[in-house]
């Protein structure tokens, strides 16, 4: 994505500086209709996936979050979290706060991109960021699913957003952003999404502590038919998150969605293949969760590579995510719950690291496109080993500061007699199913 950033509100281009009738169309409308594949991607597909993967007694604790984070994440970005990661008059680390509640953003306020001229309302893209910003911390959702209070679990996802991802979004993707200028490769939130989420979710799962019972006790999903039908529209929804991050209707948004498409295929036969051969069976479980990661891994590279290394990416996510998550549970045996980091961390590490290899330069990822200057394919790696351990050492750290501070305003988890009973019943008062 930052190869194509301009924002007006870098900027640039001062408000108001086009007229509505400077607007691309097509461009407009495929970016239109990406920011609402996004949006589909916590709701229902984050959701629906999480909720069958945990017990009967928690399934509405979990889309419980995701409703409500998109609430909050979305309130939040409107009031500040846009323009500290993309207002004008910052620095290398935190955008200035000139479009607080997106002030200055009107109806015929445009924003340019670097490709061809390509103009979209400011207030689209505004919006297409509030998807991101929604479905990042509902991706921590996982790491602390079944235990984790409700008050907690909001105050936290609020502060997180302000305090990482609103900040790594401008290192990333903002022209002042330090790490753009670096030359950083991430084209649709390796960095900024993946590793901020499963890094995150890894310092929630140790600080919070395992479920009750883990790991001797059994913790199956409870329905995987769900969980199958979210893991669907996660699928379909990438297609918005990836080639809507060309900001434009063009080859290079349809290289991005071949890419994304064939990572995903490859994740998840890579994952149920080696479940074939280790268990004997494949499993609906193993399948789905390869799709993700496929999808996960593409995501920093999807707009850097053809075909042929979107084939190596996904092979190698289902792959390295396959061992990572059995490292995790049974070596480690870190209780993180929804396995957060090793397909989304894991992932987003492997995929920003791999983009720098496989980058093409027939897709003119290095002809002037807004990387530092200097930068060539030899010195790429070195880029992207930076921005994964820039991004997940903040991220780390901060997020563990941040629960240690929520934690001395509000219990974090539920006591252990109310985890037995369930979320669903002690937190909200409700079921899930009332079969009679």
């Amino acid at each position: 994505m930052n190869k194509l950033l301009s924002l007006l509100s870098l900027g640039l281009l001062p408000a108001g500086a086009f007229a509505a009738e400077g607007i691309d169309p097509g461009a407009s409308a495929w970016l239109l209709t990406a920011t609402a594949l996004v949006l589909m991607m916590t709701l229902p597909g984050l959701a629906l996936f999480y909720a069958g993967l945990v017990r009967s007694k928690n399934v509405l604790s979990v889309l419980m979050q995701c409703f409500a984070i998109a609430c909050v994440a979305s309130l939040l970005w409107l009031v500040v979290g846009y323009t500290m990661a993309f207002g004008a008059g910052g620095n290398g680390f935190i955008g200035g706060f000139g479009n607080v509640m997106l002030a200055q953003v009107f109806e015929n306020t445009l924003t340019a991109t670097l490709s061809a001229d390509v103009m979209v309302p400011e207030s689209l893209f505004a919006m297409f960021q509030m998807t991101f910003a929604v479905i990042t911390p509902a991706l921590i959702c996982g790491a602390y699913a079944e235990r984790m209070r409700f008050g907690a679990m909001l105050l936290f996802s609020a502060v997180w957003l302000l305090a990482v991802y609103a900040p790594i979004t401008h290192w990333v993707w903002h022209s002042d952003g330090w790490l753009f200028k670096e030359g950083l490769l991430d084209f649709a939130g390796g960095t900024v999404v993946h590793i901020t989420a499963g890094v995150a979710a890894l310092v929630a799962a140790l600080v919070l502590g395992p479920r009750k019972g883990f790991p001797q006790q059994p913790m199956m999903p409870h329905n995987l038919t769900m969980a199958a039908t979210g893991a669907g529209l996660l699928w379909v929804g990438w297609f918005g998150f990836n080639a809507g991050s060309a900001l434009a209707a063009d080859g290079n948004a349809a290289m991005a969605a071949l890419s994304t498409h064939i990572s995903a295929a490859a994740g998840a036969f890579a994952w149920m293949c080696i479940e074939w051969i280790r268990h004997g069976k494949p499993s609906a479980l193993g399948i789905i969760t390869g799709m993700v990661a496929g999808l996960g891994t593409i995501t920093p590279a999807s707009g850097y590579v053809g075909p042929g290394g979107a084939l190596v990416i996904g092979l190698s996510a289902g792959v390295v995510c396959f061992f990572a998550t059995m490292a995790i549970k049974r070596k480690l045996k870190i209780d993180d719950s929804l396995d957060v980091f090793p397909v989304h961390g894991v992932g987003g590490i492997l995929g920003t690291f791999l983009a720098g290899i496989f980058a093409s330069d027939a897709l003119g990822v290095f002809s002037g496109q807004g990387y530092a200057e200097g930068v060539t394919m030899g010195s790429q790696v070195g880029v992207q080993l930076l921005g994964i351990v820039a991004t997940g050492l903040y991220t780390a750290a901060v997020t563990w500061v941040l629960l240690k501070l929520v934690g001395l305003v509000t219990p974090l988890r539920v006591s252990s007699d109310e985890e037995t009973e369930g979320l669903d019943l002690v937190l909200h008062d409700e079921r899930g199913y009332d079969i009679r």
